[in-house]
């Protein structure tokens, strides 16, 4: 049986309309980046671009670092997954999807600081069924001008805050790997 899909036509400058269900499906925004590729069989498939999924590595190396020296949970995501986790439950974060709140947060560059109950915190995952809830700070990493994702770092348990220390840390991260995006 053969798949259907939605016959588009392109118009004179190259453009093809995805439709609206789809975006709304696909978690697709208006002026976010795509890859395109081409396959075997004359195909055209859209991606959605990562930026942050480049520099996964040396995400990898920020989390495992500040992790190391705080005992946190630390994790760098891109606007729709953690890409890299290091410390406590890491497992339960790498690779998840990261929750719409979050996702807003980002978008809207915002600076978190929070811990369970209050009026600002919200769980940084989609799915919660094997995480603790634990304060979190969250940064958001920019590269030129754009937010692409940020950098979050839990806390040891459910009553401390992150310090001044931890800030710091979080923000120099941010900073860094948003620069590295540029260049």
């Amino acid at each position: 049986m053969k798949a259907t899909g939605i016959v588009r036509r392109i118009d004179d400058l190259g453009r093809v309309v995805v439709p609206k269900e789809i975006r709304r499906t696909m978690r697709i925004r208006e002026g976010q980046a795509m890859e395109i590729y081409t396959g075997r069989e004359g195909e055209i498939i859209l991606k959605k671009y990562s930026p942050i999924e480049e520099l996964a590595e040396c995400a990898a190396g920020f989390t495992k670092s500040i992790s190391t020296v705080t005992g946190c949970l630390v994790c760098v995501s891109d606007q729709e997954q953690i890409v890299a986790a290091n410390g406590p439950e890491q497992k339960n974060y790498l690779g998840k999807s990261i929750s719409s709140r979050l996702e807003e947060a980002i978008l809207n560059r915002k600076t978190v600081l929070a811990r369970p109950g209050e009026k600002a915190y919200f769980s940084i995952l989609e799915n919660t069924d094997n995480t603790t809830p634990l304060p979190e700070l969250i940064f958001p990493i920019l590269s030129s001008g754009d937010a692409i994702g940020s950098v979050i770092l839990c806390g040891k348990d459910r009553e401390s805050l992150p310090g001044d220390t931890e800030k710091k840390l979080l923000q120099v991260a941010a900073t860094y790997l948003g620069r590295e995006m540029e260049n």
